[in-house]
This record gives C-alpha cells, structure tokens and sequence, in this order.
C-alpha cells in the first residue's frame, strides 16, 4: 500500500473510532451511518471540497450539507480534522448542555455547519436553494476571466431523507431547472431504523431521479475512494443536477453491528467497540484516539484551502480595479446589507374607502422593492396570478435564464419552503415563496427550520381568511395564524390596508428571522393616515390606530388585518352612545411582545380591563393580549361557501357584533 492510500485509511478509521466513541460518551446517538460514509466524507473534505477551515464564511467556497444529521459525528470529526477549531474536548463533548456539537447539525452554532439538519429531506431539499442561489449570483456578477461566484453545492443524503416527500418536490425543481452545481451522495445501505428499506421502499430510487432530470451515477462500494473522486469529476461536468448511488454498509467493520437496523441510532459498548477498533488496527481501549500523522494531514488540507483562497482573493482584486462598482456591489449582497436609502419613499398609497386587498397592495410593493434590490428573488406554488408575487418584466429562473427573478416552484409547497431556506443560508440575495395560507400546513416544516436557523425567509400567505369566500372550507384557514405564531423565533404580520402592507414588507426585509404576511383576497379600505395612527406603528407590532378623547379609553377594541376596519366601524357605533373607545392595529403579536413594557402599557394600558380582540381566525391566543375580562370576536369553527360578506354578517363579524360585545365587557 503506498504511503497515501495508507495514510488516508488511517484518517478514515479514525474518523471510525471517534463515531463510535461520541455516542458510546454521551450514552445516545447514530454511530452507523457516520461509520459508513467516513471514506466519502475524508476524501471530499481532504481532496475535493472548496474550502478554507480558517475562514469558514468565504463567499465562494463549496457549500456542504449533511441531509442525514443524524450522522452528525461524522461532519464533527472532519471539521476537527480539517482545521475549523473544533477541539477534541468538543467532540468529547457530544449531545451535552452548550457543546458545539449536538445530537444533530445547528446552523450559527458550530463553524463549518452549513445549515440545521435532522428532520429529514429538507437538508437535500434546501441544498436545491443554494444552487439556486449560487446560479443567480454568477449570472449577476461573473464577467470574462472573473468567477468571483463559481462553486459546488455537495450533500449527504440517506433512504430516510429519499423517502421524504420534500425531496421529491425539490428534486423535480432541481432537474426542471437544470442545476447542474448540485451533487449529491446517497448512502445507499439499506437499512432503517425498521429494518430493512424493502419493507416499505421498493422502488429504482436512480430510475426516479433520472426521471426528474438528474445524472445518477453509481458506485458499488463506499470504500471504493477513487470511484467516488471519480463519478464526483463526472458530476462536476454534467450540466445536470447529479446524484450519486453509493452502496455501503452501516456500522462497517464492526463484527457484530454492521448491517444491523439497531447500529443506526444505539452505542456500540466498549466491548464492540474494542473488537472494531482492533478490525482497524486503531488502540482497542484508547478513546477519541487521534494519532500526529492524522494531524499532520489536517496541515494539508488548510494549505491547500488558505491557496485556493488566496487565489481567488487576487482574482477578486483584480475583479475590483476593473469593475469597482459591482465588486462593492458583490460584498454588499454577501454581507447582507441593504443599500442605504433603499426604503425612503419607497411606495405610498392614497385613502380610499374602496382600498385594495393587501395581496394587491403587496404585489406593487414587491415590484417596487425589486427596482432597488436586483438581489430579491421569490416566486409562488403555481399561484402567481392570486398571489401577485410575480415580479414585472424579469425573466424566471429556467435551463436557459439563470438571471431568472421569478421561480416557478410548481405545486410544491414543502419543497418550496425548503429552497428558500436554502436560499438563504447561502447567503447574497433576498427570497420569498407564496401560496394560501391554508396551506402553510404543508410548509410547516421548512418553516419551523427556517425559523430555528433564523433566516430571514419571507412567506406571503394570501386568502389568508374566510373572506376568501365561495372556495369553501378546505380553503378558509381558521387555525393557522396561531399555529404560525406558536412557532419560537418566527415573525406572523398581517396588514390592515395598503400601507400597512408596504410597511410590512420594509419590516419584513430587515428583521433577523423568518417572516410570515397574511394577506386578503378582498379589498380592504386604505386609511386616511393625517386621521389615523401613523403606518410606522407596525414596526411595534401594535398601535393606537384610533384613540379615545384625551387618550382615556374605556374600552378597547384590537384586531389585526381585515378586521381592523370593522373596529373603526364599531367604534363609530359606541361613541354615539358615549362610550370612549380605543382602536389598536395589531399587525403582529411578535413585534409587540419584542417591545419595552413602556410601550405596550401605552398602548394597552393595564387599567382598562374592557378588551375584545376581533379576528377571522381561531381565539387561541389572544387572552394573552384581552385579559380575563375581555372577549374575542374570532371563529372557533370551520368556514362554509358563499361571498365573504354572508360569512362575515352569519359570524359574528361585524361592527354591530363587535359593539355588543364591548358593551358586554364594559358591564
């Protein structure tokens, strides 16, 4: 064996050991997969993969994403080995209270991680956004002799993540869009947690991805490295998306738990893994063993990263004297800042009693948006046309047109929220996605990722209540918008009129973490705002939108979107009668809860008791902001068919109702 081969398969067990001995400490984990693709992932890491351990954040450096998080102990060891400064006391340190390395990958914790992987598919899923991503960038800046974006998106991916539906819908984009810059691996093993895959995936998974456009290679062994390097060369000159077919064999060499479903997610004991250890030549009792010639590699793998960088820093210095502008232009995007003024006067909207649905007020503000930020790309769920989410003149992202602005995502939800996670998290643009509200319910998950990672993905969900009328119930979202707001870190906004809309999107483009509109199908009436609250508010969450002589209110009515004129209107009917009544706009129960306790006493002082909360939703939630003595005006009930004008007079959702119920709370 030459000096090489035998260098890289001591790497190679060991990275083997330390799978077993992560899980086998912290008493918990998934020792098998990470044990079978140790060879992929050394010789990616060492020989292939893009990248500078020292400067983990490089703008053009290969994007690698670990779809199967479970195998987390495997990117952990090749960030050690390669350089990233994760120590071996933070492997010793595996699944522990503030340890860099948790059960699975987490995005902003752990340099290196290119995103939160664990729920399965959306890894493999979002991936498609940073190719997505990293096409659209190249279109913009890349010049003759200048690739200053020009990289590889790599993913691991196992049967559980092909088995997920996300995968599916993005898979089918990624081929539909021809995005030849992603490369995936697929451990083919066999084995779930079950059993074996045959008892529930039967299917030619490589018949399927041919099917949706890829080029499907296939390698018959995992140990086999110069095959992989080999079919990774192929995929690197194949203008298709690629998937690679890797068959290996989970927990090899240990004796007694290779090829078995219990090696997925169950420590070995010291016995097994004494007895594997020994199979490897690797110190039978010695734990989270690494020897100074595997360090002496890690050396040549940051050498040969710091050059590669160093190369392209001087292309981009060069890039910079001959295209100042877009060079300064370049880092803005990849440092996500936003040009200054971008946002002044940006659009405004005139009082008018007959208004317009916010998903029209919203469709005008995105097209205004993307005059002064060319970076903002989106699309909908084959709803562009309800939505209003397409952007005016820009072509869409095709085979052809990788400058594209507007993606086509297809009746895809769940991959549609996934791709713009992926998006994202490369970095460099702004991304949104749209569909109806209602079926946020297939995007929960990307969602609930988006927002654990804290991306700034932008979800417009419009038809966002039962004033989306004569659909029908399987339309009419009821408890969506507190299933939205249950999630930790995730921003819900629904806008009463045109400008609170505009002001949505400015808020929406500037905060920290994902971001959901919820906008109307019907037209609402855009405010006076020389007589109303200024559309500022928003920004707060909540705000005084109407207030009551001297500011003295008795009661208070509160509502978000559409229901705020309603409020206007029952205050118009309880001032006759003498009664002094509060409006607040309450667009975003986040935003408000993020406020000094100074600002919501003012808005909703805590002496004032009387309090009806009025939405075209589930009540769920908002005794937190009515108090015990205060009443909602909310639907707890699934819509029917028929003009949204009947649902809301048969509801209960009109200013008659809701001055009733005042009245009622004022006793």
């Amino acid at each position: 064996m030459n000096s090489n081969l035998k260098i890289d398969k001591l790497c190679i067990n060991v990275i083997r050991g330390l799978a077993m001995d992560g899980p086998q400490q912290a008493k918990s984990g998934h020792p098998g997969a990470a044990m079978a693709l140790a060879p992929l992932g050394w010789t990616l890491f060492s020989r292939i993969l893009k990248h500078d351990p020292k400067a983990p954040r490089w703008y053009n450096r290969d994007r690698f994403v670990l779809s199967c998080g479970h195998a987390s102990m495997l990117l952990y060891s090749l960030l050690h080995l390669s350089g990233y400064g994760l120590t071996l006391e933070d492997l010793k340190s595996f699944r522990q209270w503030g340890s860099l390395t948790p059960g699975h990958p987490e995005y902003g914790l752990t340099d290196g991680v290119e995103m939160t992987t664990g729920p399965l598919g959306q890894g493999l899923s979002s991936a498609v956004g940073m190719a997505i991503a990293e096409r659209y960038i190249a279109s913009y800046f890349n010049r003759p002799g200048y690739e200053v974006m020009n990289h590889y998106t790599y993913v691991f991916c196992s049967d559980g993540d092909l088995m997920e539906g996300v995968t599916s819908e993005a898979g089918s984009l990624a081929g539909t869009l021809g995005l030849g810059k992603i490369i995936a691996v697929y451990d083919n093993n066999h084995i779930t947690i079950a059993g074996s895959t045959d008892l529930a995936f039967a299917e030619d998974r490589m018949a399927r991805y041919e099917a949706y456009g890829w080029h499907v290679q296939h390698v018959d062994d995992v140990n086999d490295t110069a095959a992989f390097e080999k079919a990774i060369l192929a995929a690197q000159k194949d203008p298709r998306p690629s998937i690679i077919d890797v068959h290996s064999v989970i927990a090899y060499p240990s004796p007694k738990m290779q090829n078995t479903s219990a090696s997925h997610g169950t420590p070995f004991g010291d016995e097994e893994i004494a007895v594997t250890k020994k199979v490897m030549g690797l110190p039978e009792h010695e734990k989270f063993y690494v020897p100074a010639e595997v360090y002496g590699e890690t050396e040549k793998v940051q050498a040969r990263g710091a050059e590669a960088h160093k190369a392209y820093d001087e292309m981009f210095a060069k890039y910079k004297a001959e295209y100042p502008e877009l060079a300064e232009q370049f880092v803005s995007w990849m440092e996500d800042r936003l040009p200054e003024g971008w946002d002044k006067d940006l659009i405004t909207f005139e009082p008018s009693a007959k208004g317009l649905a916010t998903r029209v007020s919203s469709g005008k503000v995105i097209n205004a948006i993307a005059k002064r930020l060319p970076n903002l790309i989106g699309g909908s769920a084959d709803l562009e046309p309800s939505t209003k989410t397409l952007i005016d003149g820009a072509p869409s992202q095709s085979k052809e047109h990788h400058d594209g602005r507007n993606i086509h995502f297809g009746i895809r939800e769940h991959g549609m929220g996934a791709v713009i996670n992926g998006i994202m998290l490369h970095g460099g643009l702004h991304a949104y996605d749209a569909t109806f509200l209602v079926f946020s319910d297939y995007m929960r998950g990307a969602v609930r990722l988006g927002s654990l990672m804290g991306v700034n993905s932008i979800h417009v969900w419009t038809h966002d209540s039962i004033g989306l009328g004569e659909d029908g119930p399987t339309h009419q979202p009821i408890e969506h918008l507190a299933a939205l707001r249950a999630i930790p870190n995730f921003t819900v906004i629904r806008p009463a009129d045109a400008n609170e809309t505009a002001e949505a999107w400015k808020t929406a483009l500037t905060l920290k973490g994902s971001v959901g509109l919820a906008l109307t199908r019907q037209n609402l009436p855009t405010l006076d705002r020389t007589k109303y609250g200024a559309v500022e508010g928003l920004r707060r969450g909540a705000y005084i939108l109407d207030d009551a002589p001297e500011g003295k209110p008795q009661v208070i009515l509160m509502a978000s979107g559409s229901e705020v004129p309603i409020c206007l209107e029952a205050k118009e009917l309880l001032q006759k009668e003498g009664i002094a009544v509060r409006v607040v706009s309450f667009p975003s129960w986040e935003l408000f809860e993020a406020q000094d306790e100074a600002y919501r006493e003012s808005v909703l002082p805590k002496a004032v008791k009387a309090r009806v909360a009025v939405e075209a939703a589930s009540s769920f939630g908002w005794k937190k902001w009515t108090g015990d003595q205060g009443t909602e005006v909310c639907i707890d009930h699934f819509g029917a068919s028929a003009p949204f004008e009947i649902l809301y007079k048969n509801f209960g959702l009109t200013a008659e109702n809701v001055a009733a119920k005042a009245k009622e709370v004022l006793k």
